[in-house]
């Protein structure tokens, strides 16, 4: 009986062993394959420019230079710089403007909530390239046409659909009892807000932070028509002028490429555990 028994546990280890192995060959390719443009863009970088071709894009450098990141993080600062103007700031106020919306749209029910959020749902689905023409006008009536501060109106507004819909949906699974408890202790309407739904709500800020930031920081149509400006324009814009127009040097641009993916790979690495927890308590009702 004890023979039998451990026949069966070694068959039954032996079946979860197989298919754990299939699911880690399976995720090693899957890692192999993603990580494989990452590679040859950091290899490809650190090459001097007359060592790139494709006979020799996946040899390793004969060097450690630098190669093209010397001479990309020269070119690129001045414009990183300028992003991170734009992204911090514009990342903390859609993310506090959202949270604002979400708590008065689902805690504080007034007559046309509903019709309201549905209205500025539609904000998301609107294209950029509709709104370039008013958006520009607008820009420079108020005087802020060619400016960072101009970039950043432009995302904090059309970041209001997607942060208002995260916190909402994150605000309608707290108990609306703390609310009606800090109601009866005198509390106002934004008092609750301030000192019980932010504290509540900082797995959401760091999913909303995360989405806005990696979304600011990509974006290349804004910047490139509300800044004309080069020296003023976000890092999106100069890796593209980093290509000449007769020729290129093809391991400043890879270098730069790396670069400019730099930040929005540290905030995942960093963050992403906070990410996943942030998804999964918006997920759960209470």
């Amino acid at each position: 009986m004890a023979a039998h028994s451990k026949t069966s546990s070694y068959r039954q280890t032996g079946g979860f062993s197989f298919s754990r192995l299939v699911l880690w060959l399976v995720l090693i390719l899957a890692f192999l394959f993603y990580i494989m443009p990452v590679y040859l863009m950091v290899i490809n970088g650190l090459k001097e420019a007359t060592h790139v071709s494709l006979s020799t894009m996946w040899s390793l450098p004969g060097s450690l230079s630098g190669g093209g990141f010397t001479e990309a993080a020269r070119k690129l600062w001045p414009n990183m710089q300028n992003s991170f103007l734009m992204v911090i700031p514009a990342t903390i106020l859609s993310s506090f403007l959202g949270a604002l919306n979400g708590y008065l749209l689902s805690k504080w029910k007034f007559p046309g909530a509903d019709v309201l959020f549905i209205i500025m749902l539609f904000g998301f689905f609107i294209p950029y390239q509709t709104v370039l023409l008013p958006l520009v006008r607008f820009l420079q009536i108020v005087k802020l046409y060619g400016t960072i501060p101009g970039l950043i109106l432009c995302h904090v507004i059309y970041g209001l659909p997607i942060t208002t819909l995260m916190f909402r949906n994150y605000f309608a699974g707290v108990p609306s009892e703390l609310i009606e408890a800090a109601s009866v202790d005198g509390a106002s309407m934004l008092t609750i807000f301030w000192k019980v739904m932010l504290p509540l709500s900082m797995p959401a800020f760091i999913v909303v932070g995360i989405f806005q930031f990696t979304n600011i920081w990509n974006d290349f149509l804004f910047g490139v028509t509300v800044v004309p400006n080069p020296s003023a324009q976000p890092v999106t814009i100069a890796l593209n002028n980093l290509s000449g127009s007769f020729s290129v040097d093809w391991n400043v641009v890879m270098a730069g490429a790396v670069i400019a993916a730099l930040p929005t790979a540290l905030v995942y690495i960093f963050l992403g555990r906070h990410f996943v927890r942030g998804l999964l308590a918006g997920s759960v009702k209470g």
